[in-house]
Formats: structure tokens, sequence, C-alpha cells
């Protein structure tokens, strides 16, 4: 569905994305993670032809992204930007009306619903509107053609919990209508919440790729225990290069990451008098943060 491979894009010296190739099949839900500046938007701006790349080639429904094949390909992509800018003097109404005259099919009904969805009055002028309502309008706009797929920007920011809720419950709905979405986003707890796989962006170069699943599976263990009491933790010799790591102790609480063997980490624990323990897989944030945390030591992690 989407193919990008070997994309570079500069602003005269300064850096927007640096080789960076990534795929997305039919049907998934991508989850494209960095922080402001990673080149998250360089990337989406330049796969829709909102910016020429300097090298570097992209495909979306296995066809070559420029000019003549965007136009074709237009009433297919539903697009939510991070920033929304509007004619203020429409209502909303009349802004979703004049957009959806663009596309060969009556969006009427299925705009009614998404309105009613995220509560959004179509007789309210734009300039009147917050900037979260102003976000619920772009919503709209992505949706309301049933598009093949969907590129989104920073959707949720601006959106109260209870729309960012809704807003989830639509992108399932999506997906199980068979369309494709690319989610950029800084906000982890979503990516994991609706992702099937995802793309760690850093300083415009794409550094991993994985299923949720397996990015998981092959990344480290949280471990916490509780001693019992007057027990001392029994730290292996060797606890780093057998994978142990984050060591920390209050009381007679230990937590650790741990990336090594099960039958390693049992032999760990046989050796502690323990009144309880509990082995968990990180969250997305935690192994964001070892491919993206301060300092050079963890760059390579």
């Amino acid at each position: 569905m989407i193919e990008i491979k070997n994309l570079r894009k500069y602003y005269g010296k300064n850096r927007g994305v640096e080789d960076l190739s990534l795929s997305v099949a039919a049907g998934q839900i991508y989850g494209f993670v960095g922080p402001n500046g990673a080149g998250k938007s360089t990337t989406i701006r330049t796969m829709l032809g909102m910016l020429i790349p300097d090298s570097g080639s992209i495909k979306l429904f296995e066809t070559g992204v420029n000019d003549r094949s965007l136009a074709q390909l237009k009433s297919r992509i539903g697009y939510l930007p991070s920033e929304n800018f509007y004619y203020d003097r429409l209502t909303v109404g009349d802004l979703l009306t004049y957009g959806a005259s663009y596309y060969k099919k009556d969006c009427r009904k299925r705009m009614d619903s998404l309105c009613e969805i995220l509560s959004l009055d179509k007789k309210r002028l734009i300039e009147d509107l917050s900037f979260g309502n102003k976000k619920k309008v772009g919503i709209v706009q992505a949706l309301m053609h049933e598009p093949d797929l969907l590129v989104l920007d920073e959707p949720t920011v601006g959106l109260d919990p209870l729309m960012q809720n809704r807003f989830y419950d639509l992108l399932r709905e999506e997906k199980a209508r068979g369309c494709t979405i690319f989610f950029s986003s800084h906000i982890l707890s979503e990516v994991q919440r609706l992702c099937d796989r995802v793309g760690i962006i850093k300083e415009g170069c794409l550094i991993e790729e994985k299923d949720i699943r397996e990015l998981r599976a092959t990344t480290y263990k949280r471990v916490s225990m509780t001693l019992a009491e007057g027990a001392v933790f029994e730290y292996p010799e060797n606890g780093q290069a057998i994978g142990l790591a984050e060591f920390s102790q209050e009381d007679r609480r230990v937590r650790f990451h741990y990336h090594g063997t099960a039958d390693t980490l049992s032999a760990i624990l046989s050796k502690q008098s323990l009144l309880d323990f509990a082995v968990e897989e990180p969250e997305l944030e935690e192994i964001f943060m070892h491919y993206y945390g301060e300092g050079k030591e963890n760059e390579t992690v």
C-alpha cells in the first residue's frame, strides 16, 4: 500500500529526512513514532506530493508518486494535517459540503454521521471554533469519502479524552472496512493501543520498524519482586553480561530490566527469598526511550 525507499529531503542545509525506507501493508494501522522535529511531517508531506524529494522513491497503491498519479489517487486518500487552516467565515456545514464536492460520490450521509459522533455543530462559523473543534472538522474531511488510505499527522492533539476515544473507535471501524492507516504521533500510548506495526524515526532516519508484538518480544522484560523480611537480594556477579540493567531497590522492593533467557532468569529468582514477583512486557514508551533516550550511550541500544 505504501512503499518508501531511500527517501532524502533537505531544506537547504537543514535535514528533513535522510535515507528513509519503510513499507505499510494494505489493511494495517502503521504507527510512525518520533518527537517533534524528527521528520514525521516531512515524510508525510513528501509522500503526498506537497514536497519534492531530493532523492528516493515513493509508491502508493503500487503506483509511483508524481503530479499525474496523485491527481488520480487523491480521491482514495484521506489526509488530516497536524494543523488545519480554513475559510473562517464559512459555517462548518458549508466548508464540509464544499470539500465533499471534489469527490464523485455523495458524502452527505457519512458526513452527517461523523458530525453526530464527534458532536460537531454544522451551523457554527469556523472562526468561532476552538482548536479541538477545528480538529474535528479535519477528521470529518478526512473520513467522509471513505478513503482506502488514511494519512493522519498528530490526529488527536486538541481532542479531549472522550473525543479521543470516539476517534479511536472510528479508526477501528475504518480498519475493519479495509482501510490502511498511516498514523503519525508522538503520543506512544495511542500508538500502542491502535497500531499493528510501528516505525521509530530519529533525526530523519528510521531506526526501527517492527510489529508491535515483535518489538516487545525482542526487547527486555520488566522484573519486579518483593523480598522476604530480612532478605538481601543476591545480585549475580555477571549481572550485566547476562542481561540485567536499570537495577533499583527501595526497601524490600527490587526492580530491573532483563534481556536474556528464561532459564537464566529462573536461576536468578531461585536464589532469592521472595514474597512475590512479576515479569511484564514493557510499555511502548519504555521501548521508545531505549531508542530515543538522552545521551550517546542510548543511541545504539
